[in-house]
């Protein structure tokens, strides 16, 4: 049974930030049967909930930034269960929590509280990788100190392939290392140069072995995004679903 593939709402941001229900609606018509979360617009619960509900659409995570999860977790709990989202995930960590072994000890102690009173509500916090999770402090990288430092129970991992390759690693072999901790997978094709973003099935990234990983794992749901788009975003989105499908990822 294929596990169900999102998109993350970042890839069509430009639409959304003019239009968010009515982006919402344009992502349904394409035939993905959730979206990842980056910012609700100010849009309240309550009516988020009842579009989903009309398209037959879940929300299958939703990015809240560090800093919004220490200063309001109460508000963000009570939004994610009326949407029926369990999953939150940290996307980035500002430079200050990143820049040494002893800072990113110090965000793993944070994230790992933060995931523990999130877990007490029935929420998960997982935390989302860029390539600046792979420079090393004390020949350790700093995914791997957080990773180290942080409850399995408590903060899962959100891997995303193209940023594992874009810093030079093997996003197989890490998804195998770690495929007991991975709850999430971001799917994103990289160009030939090493460096440009594609759509799914447009690149250079072999997606074959990562969905063997991912089915066999406790991935939930795979997610496309892309961060920049050279063609109209909604456009991007579709070619990449349109590849999956023809992958045979998606019915």
């Amino acid at each position: 049974m294929l596990k169900p593939v999102a998109l993350q709402m970042y890839t069509v941001r430009d639409y959304a930030e003019r239009d968010f229900f009515n982006t919402i609606k344009e992502v349904a018509k394409i035939g993905y049967p959730g979206i990842e979360l980056a910012g609700t617009y100010e849009a309240a619960a309550s009516e988020l909930k009842q579009l989903l509900d009309s398209l037959s659409l879940k929300i299958c995570g939703s990015h809240i930034p560090i800093e919004l999860l220490e200063k309001d977790l109460d508000n963000i709990v009570r939004f994610n269960l009326d949407v029926e989202n369990k999953n939150i995930i940290c996307p980035w960590l500002p430079e200050n929590r990143r820049d040494s072994a002893e800072k990113w000890e110090k965000t793993a102690e944070e994230l790992n509280s933060l995931g523990e009173k999130l877990r007490t509500y029935g929420l998960t916090l997982s935390y989302h990788n860029h390539n600046f999770e792979f420079e090393r402090f004390d020949n350790k990288y700093g995914i791997e100190i957080l990773i180290e430092n942080t409850s399995p129970e408590n903060l899962k991992l959100e891997v995303d392939v193209f940023w594992i390759k874009f810093a030079g690693l093997d996003p197989v072999e890490f998804l195998n290392r770690y495929k007991d901790r991975i709850n999430l997978i971001h799917l994103k094709d990289m160009e030939p140069d090493g460096k440009t973003f594609a759509e799914v099935g447009e690149g250079v990234i072999d997606f074959k072995p990562i969905f063997e990983i991912g089915d066999s794992g406790i991935v939930e749901w795979y997610i496309v995004e892309q961060d920049i788009c050279k063609r109209p975003s909604l456009e991007s989105a579709r070619l990449s679903f349109e590849n999956l499908k023809r992958l045979g990822r998606v019915g």
